[in-house]
């Protein structure tokens, strides 16, 4: 038998730089090779006790090496056995006087072997026969194993099947040191009996599957040396084999489609045949272990109990009524219908409303499991679909890795920021997307790293967006857009009271006995301190006041425990104007202010000032308003609706109009519409400029200014506020300090419906403004707005720019009458 064998220590490196290097005989390719002995690390040290049997060996190969280390690796053949006698010197390699103590010719003169041990070896050869026919022979070490039983000599049998089957490194030593054949047959004998008793145990315990009785269970590599114990080396790549057994078992038992199946098959068997060694190996075992653990027909059940859906969603998020209208119709059309696809949502909305949060409360509510993608500055198309394996460092795209997480394929999939997708020389992502977000498509979705068609039709997508605008059609088509408007003033009071406050006090370590935050802080906080569409800022500015209170309540607990070290300077401290609910006396003296706080602390107005600073929003709409030439109008942002004013001047000058303010093509467009529409109706409203023409820009320019100058500004929904503004700047007159409008014009004076009024309308009433002026198209969209706020506001519908001007100021924008003259014939 021949084995390869790693040797690094000085000695035995030393025996081989000076015997089989440069020894040009055959006799000084002979060594000596003794197990159970470790060589030591360095030539100072002594040689340890040497076992006293060991295994002559021919080198048949050396090969040298420094990597990682110094090295040789020998490719040795096993002759016999001998017994030292002496050592002769340790330094600069073992040399030692030897006896021969089985002879070569045995192997040879087999009629002697039969006769002199007869039935003890027809025993072992029957047991050995036994053993082998119990392993799957179509293994090639197996088949080969068969055939060396009846080749072989008797006598080198017992050697051979010692070092295949499972035994200790003592029984190995044991069956090294027998010399007399009839021991040797006496002690392995056993040693089969045992082995072939674990096969017959673990094959009953196995359950039967197809060819799979016969699997190779602990079986070496034949070509080992007879007397020398495993390596390392050789041991792992009897694992690796294990591991592609049950992988290939993995493969065979998994629920995968029959042409995904087909390709798993291919593949192992070419990864049988592949060396370790190769790059190629670990590639094709990661994507056979992805396959297998892909969940092609694992899914989970839904929960498809309205009653304790609606009460979950509702416990969960307040408003939000389109959302939860839709997720229920999906439940009961799931009741009637099982194999209903998944549907593809699209929720539309500013920042911090809740789109990430109410697609986890989805997935909650069904009973399903949430994965979310990030898809916010993905510009290459691989991070959806895959890489190729033929490239280094392939990997499956988002939509598969996300699968293999969840371990399920009905999962809820968020796909966050769809809106925030980019666009490089690695191709489109959004372009990517048009598979998977298709229901008639994304039932063979195809990943370039699978290869092979994957099911998503049974995956909730939900995607979120700050605006359509940035979406591809294509894309945006593909989805059901549901527009998530920003919270009323009544609905963030309600959410946080119910969740942002409870949340807070939890995170702060406080309780509802150490503060308390009325609806009207609450509402001051809102108005005063927060101008936005969702809830976020809200949340952190109750958490400065949490921290605030926190310090408060460590410095009562403090001075609690070491009243006698309170100071009287720290009454100054101690000055904020935090109320203290239940207070038994004023506070009369600065001994009285090293005291702890009372319990609950009030959180109110004055608290407020000290804690978040000076008010940091103001109602500005009536001082703004205060002189001629102004109007407020609505804007749509993504961040939800504002208000926005427009501002007038003129001087004299060539005629000409000057815009400021960052304007897109499009207001610039409405600007001069405006201008020319009150210059051909300038008769009519009695409108002059300085030197009392009608002609408005005669010898006068016109300057018009759209605040916040560092913000971009588009759409042609200021149309009607750039004419009440520039009609307030010719006539004199005010325009109302609680009227908002909007609306595009023609030319015509027409004003035609926008979009956004929803949230447009939002902002005007968090602005504190009365009166809102639309155009009569837009009425309908009025149905979406919460009752509460349409009874605190009155809406004037516009079909035309005379009743846009007629609401717009006090007593109305009359008409001059005009006096027919009546030209005579005479």
């Amino acid at each position: 038998s021949t084995m390869r064998t790693s040797v690094d220590s000085p000695r035995n490196m030393q025996l081989v730089r000076s015997r089989l290097l440069k020894g040009t005989s055959l006799r000084s390719t002979i060594i000596g090779v003794i197990p159970n002995t470790s060589d030591p690390t360095s030539d100072c040290e002594e040689l340890p006790s040497l076992h006293r049997i060991g295994t002559a060996a021919l080198a048949v190969q050396v090969v040298g090496s420094n990597w990682p280390k110094p090295h040789y690796t020998l490719l040795v053949t096993g002759l016999c056995r001998f017994q030292i006698l002496q050592l002769l010197k340790e330094k600069p390699y073992p040399v030692a006087e030897v006896e021969q103590l089985d002879r070569l010719e045995q192997f040879t003169n087999q009629h002697k072997s039969e006769e002199e041990l007869g039935e003890l070896s027809e025993q072992f050869y029957k047991y050995a026969v036994q053993l082998v026919e119990m392993l799957d022979m179509s293994v090639p070490a197996v088949a080969k194993l068969r055939r060396l039983l009846d080749n072989l000599p008797r006598e080198a049998l017992p050697d051979i099947l010692t070092s295949i089957i499972r035994t200790s490194n003592q029984e190995k030593l044991q069956i090294l040191d027998a010399v007399r054949l009839e021991e040797r047959f006496k002690m392995t004998i056993p040693l089969l009996v045992r082995q072939i008793e674990g096969l017959k145990l673990l094959q009953k315990t196995r359950k039967p599957k197809q060819d799979d009785d016969k699997r190779v269970v602990a079986i070496r590599p034949n070509r080992r040396i007879n007397h020398i114990p495993s390596t390392a080396e050789e041991e792992e790549e009897e694992e690796d084999h294990d591991d592609v057994v049950m992988l290939e078992k993995k493969i065979r038992t998994s629920s995968m489609s029959e042409q995904a199946l087909k390709v798993c098959l291919k593949e192992i068997k070419r990864l049988k045949k592949m060396p370790q060694s190769m790059p190629e190996y670990a590639l094709t075992r990661n994507y056979l272990e992805l396959m297998v653990e892909l969940p092609w027909n694992k899914s989970t059940k839904d929960r498809l109990e309205i009653r304790a859906a609606r009460i979950l969603l509702d416990n969960d998020h307040y408003a939000m009524e389109k959302l939860k209208k839709r997720v229920l119709e999906y439940l009961a059309v799931r009741q009637l219908k099982n194999n209903l696809k998944g549907p593809i949502l699209c929720f539309v909305g500013p920042p911090g409303v809740g789109k990430t949060s109410v697609g986890r409360s989805i997935a909650k509510t069904l009973g399903r499991e949430f994965h979310r993608i990030a898809l916010g500055g993905v510009c290459d198309q691989s991070d959806i679909r895959g890489h190729r394996r033929t490239y280094v460092g392939s990997m499956p795209g988002r939509i598969i890795n996300g699968l293999k997480t969840v371990g399920v394929n009905n999962p809820v999939f968020l796909l966050d920021e769809v809106d925030k997708l980019g666009k490089s020389l690695q191709g489109d992502p959004a372009a990517a997307l048009l598979e998977v977000l298709d229901p008639e498509q994304n039932h063979s979705f195809t990943d370039h790293y699978l290869n092979v068609a994957f099911d998503l039709s049974q995956v909730l997508f939900i995607a979120t967006a700050n605006t359509i605008a940035t979406i591809p059609p294509a894309l945006l088509d593909r989805m059901e857009v549901i527009q998530v408007p920003g919270y009323t003033q009544e609905e963030k009071i309600e959410i946080a009271h119910r969740h942002l406050i409870p949340k807070q006090l939890e995170q702060h370590g406080l309780t509802p006995q150490q503060i308390q935050i009325p609806q009207v802080t609450t509402l001051d906080i809102i108005t005063r301190y927060t101008r936005e569409a969702g809830v976020r800022s809200l949340d952190r500015k109750l958490g400065a006041i949490c921290r605030a209170v926190a310090v408060k309540v460590a410095e009562g607990q403090h001075k609690e425990t070491k009243p006698d070290r309170a100071e009287v300077g720290d009454g100054e401290d101690c000055k904020e104007h935090v109320t203290e609910d239940a207070k038994p006396e004023s506070i009369s003296d600065t001994a009285d202010l090293a005291l702890p706080p009372e319990m609950p602390i009030l959180i109110d107005f004055h608290a407020l000032k000290d804690i978040l600073g000076p008010p940091m929003y103001e109602m500005e709409v009536s001082e703004r308003l205060s002189q001629p030439g102004v109007a407020i109008g609505l804007a749509w942002t993504p961040l939800g609706g504002e208000i926005m004013f427009v501002e007038a001047s003129r001087m004299d000058g060539e005629g000409q109009l000057t815009l400021t303010g960052q304007l897109g093509d499009v207001m610039k467009e409405s600007a001069h519409l405006a201008i020319s529409w009150l210059r051909s109706n300038a008769k009519r409203f009695q409108l002059t400029n300085a030197s009392g023409s009608f002609d408005l820009l005669d010898n006068t320019d016109i300057h018009l200014h759209f605040p916040a100058g560092a913000v971009t500004k588009d759409g042609p929904s200021a149309g009607v506020t750039i004419v009440t503004c520039l009609a307030s700047l010719f006539s004199g007159r005010l325009v109302c300090s609680d009227v908002a409008m909007t609306g595009e014009i023609t030319l015509r004076g027409l004003v035609l419906p926008v979009g956004g009024i929803k949230d447009k309308v939002l902002a005007a009433h968090r602005a504190g403004l009365k009166r809102i002026i639309i155009p009569q198209r837009n009425e309908k969209d009025l149905e979406e707005i919460a009752l509460n706020v349409r009874q605190d506001l009155t809406f004037v519908m516009a079909s035309c720019l005379d009743e846009v001007l007629n609401a717009a100021f006090d007593g109305g924008f009359s008409v001059k009458p005009r006096v027919e003259r009546l030209n005579s014939k005479l």
